[in-house]
This record gives structure tokens, C-alpha cells and sequence, in this order.
């Protein structure tokens, strides 16, 4: 079985965008299972627990991109496509903001997690929004 893309995710977190300064982590208390935690190894400083509250997360990011900075916010598909909808729309997409989400757990891969957090519609969802670009690796050398 090869690499998980989430795996790979946190790898590039740790060996190469923690090199520039302006790169900032939020996640949603789940760092340890989107890997982005492995950030927080190498920067701590620029690393961010919002807890579970996507919707925040999505609007801090969008205060640091304001900022110049280069937020990186993690969390599963489910939250990030549906918790967090509105403030993504209004807060990052619509003015245009450099944010990256990177969602991981999408579709059912979830497993025993159960439906609550299991998203088949986070790319249809975030497909709709004005200066959105969606990429969805097949793998992890895609991932990476």
C-alpha cells in the first residue's frame, strides 16, 4: 500500500513550506489525523490549534492573508466544505485571498467516524465559489 496523501501533506509541511516565513498552520484540532501537527514540530510559533471551530479557523485565515501572510488551514472535507461554507465564501473567496485549504478525509474514507464526517459534496461545494481552485491528488507524489 502506498503513502496516504494526508502522510505527504505533512511531510512537505515539515521538510519545505516551514521555510518561508510568511507560512502559516491553522487546524482544527485534528493536526494529528490531516499530519498538519507536523508542522508544528519545525515552527511552532506559526503553528495554530483553532479547536474545533472550522468556522473560525476560515476567518483568522483570512485575517492572516490580509496580512501578507500565507495561511495553510486543515481540517476534514466535511468541515471545511460545509461548517466553514460561509465564511470561505465570503471571507476568502470573494476578496481574493492567497488561503490554502487543505482538506483531507474526504468521500466515506472515514469509515467508523460514520456519516457526520464522511463528504461526498466538498468539491461540488467549494467548485461553486468565485476564485476558488480546487485539486484533488490522486496520490501522495501528486499530494506532495
Amino acid at each position: 500500500m502506498g503513502t496516504a496523501t494526508r502522510a505527504a501533506y505533512g511531510q512537505v509541511l515539515k521538510s519545505t513550506l516551514y521555510k518561508n516565513p510568511n507560512v502559516v498552520v491553522l487546524e482544527a484540532d485534528l493536526g494529528n489525523a490531516t499530519k498538519s501537527a507536523a508542522f508544528k514540530e519545525v515552527a511552532p510559533e506559526r503553528y495554530f490549534n483553532m479547536g474545533i471551530s472550522e468556522q473560525d479557523m476560515m476567518g483568522t485565515a483570512a485575517g492572516f492573508a490580509a496580512a501578507g501572510k500565507i495561511p495553510v488551514a486543515s481540517t476534514f472535507a466535511v468541515f471545511a466544505a460545509g461548517r466553514a461554507f460561509e465564511q470561505v465564501r465570503n471571507s476568502i473567496c470573494y476578496p481574493n485571498l492567497n488561503v490554502k485549504i487543505c482538506a483531507t478525509h474526504a468521500g466515506l474514507t472515514v469509515g467508523a467516524d460514520g456519516g457526520s464526517h464522511q463528504a461526498v459534496e466538498d468539491i461540488s461545494l467549494m467548485r461553486t465559489l468565485p476564485n476558488m481552485t480546487v485539486i484533488n491528488p490522486a496520490d501522495a507524489k501528486e499530494a506532495a
